[in-house]
């Protein structure tokens, strides 16, 4: 007979369930969901050319899935299990029932927490999601999609994991007391770090792709800029697992961050290049988040103001000074990936070895004495080596991935030129903006009897929008050429 005596009377209500706990660490979760979809995915889709608007988006949008899977499946389990090596944890399933309700911890760290496991499972999962998300940034417009869909399972598991657990989840970084509050390492350097690496094996987009890579709709970007802002609250606010004062610290720290970092960037902007830049504004307003990341919850809000001023320069320089020298040209990193991601990450990382304090380790419940603010100078160097852990690992693995897709699995890492000189249409057969073929639909059938349904060309009809990379604008000529019969639709312009 099996033995009940573990069970708990009330599985409405277990003894350890503290459900404001409960309910603030599910918001957070979801908060950071929304960061990746729709928040990353319509960033994408308005940063990128118009051609390439719906393959940067779904990129994004198949990353988040198959993430969960592998996550549910082995993930989580190696991030934040029991040890197998000091870096990593043993590989093993969280879909079972009695471990999704049973009372979290990360055992191997020695931590527990007053919701359900299946709570941490996708909280974690959605840290894990948005990181490759943000790797991707750096391949778009040229990456082949099915090598993106063998590179996101294989990055997630030999190094988005080892870098969770050694940080996170117990192991060996983890023991020797770095301090990482919520991904500036796990999740920004090393996407920063594989998404310049991997563009590197990929190869760079075409020339005309590089030369005019105005983006297909600011406004939209601006969107998805603003989800990203917002959803950051529940991306630090969640770390301390628990409705704490601390979380209250770091949603604070985190926009006081972000908003000092957008300012300077935009006043950079003015003095060096005479006007303030919107997509400048943008890339101050990432930089600012990834570097209170590490930081956000240890750090006074002298400390947040002291970084947004570093994320707000120090970046700046590197993309606008040392992304124009010729060794970063030779990297197609497509977003800019490394200077927002990876800079900003060191500056985040060296700066809460810096700035943190002894409070403020206390309020998020580790035993750090702060940093070198509060005296305690080893704590840099801590923070120093295990960025060094983090960036050597994802250099050997992330060309190791793209190696064995390429060579093992024969994916090309790149598309023809012939695909990238048309863009969504010959990878997906689906366009961004349809306006156009709207338009087109009523002055065929006003000319010929037969219109374009869904963006199909009758029989014999010759589809301008195909032979093009911005198809757009061939369209656009296409129906005003048709006949000058005014209609409803005649005040829709198509978008670019």
């Amino acid at each position: 007979m099996a033995d009940n005596s573990t069970v708990v009377d009330n599985p409405l209500a277990p003894p350890w369930l503290d459900s404001g706990d409960n309910a603030w660490q599910l918001t957070a979760g979801t908060l950071v969901g929304l960061q990746s979809i729709p928040g990353l995915v319509v960033l994408y889709a308005g940063w990128v050319k118009h051609k390439w608007s719906i393959n940067s988006a779904f990129m994004a949008f198949y990353g988040y899935a198959i993430v969960l899977i592998c996550w549910v499946l082995w993930g989580y389990r190696m991030a934040f299990g029991y040890q197998m090596l000091p870096f990593v944890g043993y590989p093993s399933i969280s879909v079972d029932i009695g471990h999704q309700l049973s009372q979290s911890n990360l055992p191997t760290a020695n931590l527990t927490q007053n919701f359900p496991q299946a709570t941490m499972v996708y909280f974690q999962f959605v840290f894990a999601a948005i990181t490759v998300i943000l790797v991707a940034g750096s391949f778009l417009c040229r990456m082949s999609f099915k090598a993106w869909m063998l590179f996101a399972p294989l990055w997630l598991t030999f190094s988005y994991c080892i870098g969770a657990f050694s940080i996170w989840g117990g192991g060996f970084l983890f023991q020797r007391g770095v301090i990482d509050y919520s991904g500036g390492y796990v999740i920004h350097l090393s996407s920063g770090t594989a998404g310049f690496v991997g563009a590197w094996w990929i190869g760079p987009r075409l020339p005309s792709d590089r030369e005019d890579s105005k983006p297909s709709n600011i406004t939209l970007m601006l969107v998805g800029a603003g989800i990203l802002w917002t959803g950051w609250n529940g991306f630090n606010g969640g770390d301390p697992y628990a409705a704490s004062p601390d979380a209250g610290v770091a949603v604070l720290n985190t926009n006081i961050c972000t908003a000092m970092s957008l300012l300077v960037w935009t006043w950079m902007d003015i003095i060096f290049f005479g006007k303030p830049s919107v997509i400048g504004a943008v890339q101050g307003m990432i930089t600012g988040l990834v570097a209170i990341t590490p930081a956000a919850g240890v750090v006074a809000g002298w400390g947040a103001i002291l970084l947004g001023i570093g994320s707000g320069t120090v970046p700046w320089v590197s993309m606008n000074v040392l992304g124009k020298t010729k060794l970063f040209r030779q990297v197609d990193d497509t977003l800019e990936v490394f200077h927002t991601h990876f800079v900003g990450a060191i500056v985040g990382g060296l700066g809460t070895g810096l700035w943190a304090t002894e409070a403020g380790c206390q309020a998020f419940g580790i035993t750090n004495p702060g940093g070198s603010v509060a005296g305690n100078n080893k704590q840099l160097y801590i923070q120093l080596y295990s960025a060094l852990f983090i960036i050597g690992w994802n250099v050997v693995w992330t060309s190791l991935i793209m190696c064995f897709i390429k060579y093992v699995c024969r994916v090309p890492l790149r598309m023809s030129d012939e695909m990238l000189e048309v863009g969504d249409f010959a990878i997906h057969g689906e366009e961004p903006y349809t306006f156009q073929y709207y338009n087109r639909s009523v002055h065929e059938k006003t000319s010929d009897g037969a219109g374009i349904f869904h963006g199909q060309a009758p029989a014999g009809h010759k589809d301008e929008e195909s032979s093009s990379g911005d198809g757009s604008r061939n369209g656009e000529k296409a129906m005003m050429g048709k006949t000058s019969e005014a209609t409803p639709h005649d005040h829709i312009e198509p978008t670019e």
